[in-house]
Order: C-alpha cells, then structure tokens, then sequence
C-alpha cells in the first residue's frame, strides 16, 4: 500500500487505536501507531487546550518520520467540577491510577450533586509533511451515571450516561457508539476532509 494510505495515530492507547482502525481502515488507510515506532521520544502533551494538545503529538511524529499522522486529544468534562478532569483526563488522579477507580472517586465525589451534566470532547489533528496542520472537533453531551454499567468502551465509559439511548457508552454496542461519539463525529470530519485533500 503507498505511503500516502499510511497514517499513524499518534498514541499507544490501545483503545483509542482500535477505534481509528475501525474507522479508517475501511476506507483503504494503512492504521500504525507509535507502538510501530519504539524509537520515537516520549511527547510532552503541554498544550492548554484538546486542540493544542492534539496538534503538539501529530506534529512531533510528522517531524520525526515525514509522514502523515493523526493524534486526538480528547476528555471528560464534569460541569460540578468547573469542567474537570478536561485535558488532565488522561494523568487525573495520576496515570498509573486504573479507571475503574478513578470512576469510583468521580462517584463518590457526585454523592448529593444534582448537576450531573458532562461531556466527552475530541479534537483531532492530522499533520502532513510541509503542510499546516487541520484541527477538528466535537463533542458528545451527556451525564454522570449513578453506578458503573457495561463491559465495552474503555476509560470513564462505564460512568458516562447517554440519556437517548438511556444507557453508558460501555453499554453500547461498538456501532452505536462511534455512531454518537465525539472521537466517531471528529473523525467523520477528519475522513471528509481526507476524500478531498489526501
């Protein structure tokens, strides 16, 4: 396959990874990530914001490699915690920490709060050789769950409440979620840019 139909996600989230290959493979694209290229440095993720962020990690690969990548940045945003965890989503509560206690804590800590309102945001950045970076974004509204539910998904999923489909994320089918996802709506901007510019 040419090198062009080759894009690197910029990430070793196994979860994350997954779902860019679900999505993009099927339109002809080669989907590595960085477990491909073990020599590539740890990047430091110091932007403020999931836009900055998301640019910073495809940038660092097409820099190092010449070649195309795509990295999202993306988290969870809880109105009751002055939109916390946001782009620490990943490092809250420390990086080592396994979700299922982080969504332990996010439970307890919503005890007695009626504003449960939250949101997943994604931007995601696609970086090409001698050419500017392009940035998309979206999100998916929803509300902290009362009790973790569900096997699927990955992360705070079990926690993150649908209110149309009255389920969590981890309830979810694959197809449902990358239906209403905000990783699956950025990347449905990402591939029709990628029809008219790749």
């Amino acid at each position: 396959m040419s090198e062009e139909k080759t894009i690197v996600v910029a990430s070793t989230n196994a979860g994350k990874i997954r779902e860019f290959r679900e999505m993009l493979e099927p339109k002809g694209y080669t989907v590595k990530s960085l477990a491909d290229f073990p020599d590539m440095p740890e990047i430091e993720e110091n932007g403020t914001t999931f836009s900055e962020n998301a640019k910073i990690k495809a940038e660092s690969v097409t820099k190092r490699y010449g070649i195309m990548a795509v990295s999202d940045d993306s988290g969870l945003e809880i109105d009751a915690f002055d939109r916390q965890p946001g782009v620490h989503s990943a490092r809250w509560l420390g990086h080592d920490t396994p979700y299922s206690e982080k969504n332990r804590i996010i439970l307890e800590k919503m005890k007695g709060i009626e504003n449960r309102t939250c949101r997943y945001v994604c931007a995601i950045a696609i970086s090409r050789p001698d050419k500017d970076s392009v940035v998309f974004e979206d999100t998916v509204e929803c509300t902290i769950a009362y009790e973790p539910s569900g096997e699927n998904g990955f992360g705070y999923d079990p926690i993150i409440y649908y209110p149309p489909y009255q389920k969590t994320m981890a309830d979810m089918t694959k197809d449902e979620k990358n239906g209403i996802s905000h990783r699956g709506k950025a990347v449905r901007k990402l591939e029709e840019w990628l029809e008219h510019h790749a």
